[in-house]
């Protein structure tokens, strides 16, 4: 009994660090979207390699078991799109385009489908969902290169007297990320992961574009002409027939709010084997120092 005593206490650190541990890292990637501008979610071909944009952030991550565990990040991302790269013909005479660049913090719950660990599995696929937050503002450039942040040109009336049901969008909304991947361990302190996460936004206004054309008129009186070239550029188009769209024309669908996604590369540090380093090489690596 006390040889089993004796036993089971040496086990106790060992088995503390398998049940829960601490992660921290960098993640790199793409980022895209999925809206009024791009319909499609994974666009192909040469032309629609631009929209895929660079992205970044930190993660940290921690699990009371192997299995289950919390993550919270804060990343940096960048989204765009153009009607001119669409298939779609009515969307190619809107002619209209937009970056957003998209700061974000969220929270969610991470499921291991096995319980990895440097003892026993070292792969595994896994999932993510939760809830967090974001900041973005949509902008384009006019003919002369300049950019312009579409919420102050009220593209669609939001914020004239005109049009009470149009409010002025905020910068700041929800959002619901889920996705999935897979990590492992390299060595004994760094975790490896690819993964590919989606964004469901509570707002149609990624893109600035969401419901009906207004009245070029009411918006040059009230927002000049930069608002009216920055609602429908299809006036840029060399073979604009010189009308604008009629007023309560569609210019989105309001019915489905915006997405964006992203994929890419984590490499976080694993806390509990990074406290043992000097253990973990001794017991792991016996032939390069010396024990047999």
């Amino acid at each position: 009994m006390k040889r089993l005593l004796l036993s089971f206490m040496c086990a106790l650190p060992f088995l503390a660090s398998a049940q829960k541990h601490h992660e921290i890292g960098l993640w790199v990637g793409a980022a895209n979207y999925y809206g009024d501008l791009q319909t499609k979610w994974v666009p192909t071909g040469a032309s629609n390699s631009r929209t895929y944009r660079p992205g970044g952030g930190i993660i940290y991550k921690y699990f009371p078991n192997p299995r289950l565990g919390f993550r919270f990040g804060a990343s940096y991302v960048s989204i765009t799109a153009a009607d001119s790269l669409s298939d779609i013909k009515a969307n190619k005479l809107r002619n209209l385009d937009f970056t957003n660049n998209i700061v974000e913090m969220y929270g969610a719950l991470e499921l291991n489908f096995l319980p990895i660990d440097m003892e026993k599995f070292k792969v595994t696929p896994y999932v993510f969902a939760g809830v967090g937050a974001f900041y973005g503002r949509p902008f384009s450039l006019d003919a002369g290169g300049n950019k312009i942040i579409l919420r102050d040109m009220s593209t669609e009336g939001q914020g004239l007297p005109q049009y009470p049901d149009r409010k002025v969008y905020p910068l700041v909304n929800a959002m619901f990320p889920f996705g999935g991947g897979i990590k492992c361990f390299i060595g004994n302190t760094v975790m490896l992961s690819a993964e590919v996460g989606l964004r469901y936004t509570t707002t149609d206004y990624l893109d600035d574009v969401s419901r009906s054309y207004v009245s070029m008129d009411t918006l040059l009186a009230y927002k000049g002409q930069k608002a009216v070239d920055m609602s429908y550029k299809g006036n840029m188009e060399r073979n604009w027939d010189g009308n604008y769209p009629n007023y309560k024309f569609q210019r989105g669908d309001y019915k489905r709010n915006d997405w964006y996604w992203t994929a890419g590369l984590s490499a976080t540090i694993y806390f509990d084997a990074f406290g043992n380093v000097k253990k973990y090489i001794q017991t792991k690596c016996p032939r390069i120092f010396g024990r047999r």
